[in-house]
């Protein structure tokens, strides 16, 4: 169970990376609710990954949160923010979704 909460927990990271780019293209009103997502999102986000380190290593639960988080977040940059996409990045992507699937398999 703790496991999903991770998940979870990194997707919100991907949510509040997301709102804070969005917020960055925005103005007034607009903007404050994406900032106010972000806020929502950040603590949702950190509130998981509390409970899901009461039984998992700490290590390879921030680890994993943050590779979550990162990844989305590029893959987001990629499709929604219209970020450059080449062979390295797509490369590195990879490997640090593998990265994660190791710290995953190698928990006790």
């Amino acid at each position: 169970m703790n496991w999903i909460l991770l998940v979870v927990a990194g997707l919100f990271e991907v949510a509040f990376a997301t709102c804070l780019g969005k917020a960055r293209e925005s103005s007034g009103q607009e903007a404050l609710l994406w900032y106010s997502g972000f806020l929502l999102s950040l603590a949702i986000s950190m509130f998981l990954l509390i409970k899901a380190t009461e039984t998992l290593p700490i290590g390879t639960a921030y680890a994993v949160w943050t590779g979550i988080g990162a990844a989305g977040t590029v893959l987001i940059g990629i499709f929604v923010f219209r970020e450059p996409i080449d062979f390295w990045r797509v490369f590195f992507l990879c490997t640090l979704i593998g990265s994660i699937l190791g710290l995953k398999m190698m928990a006790h």
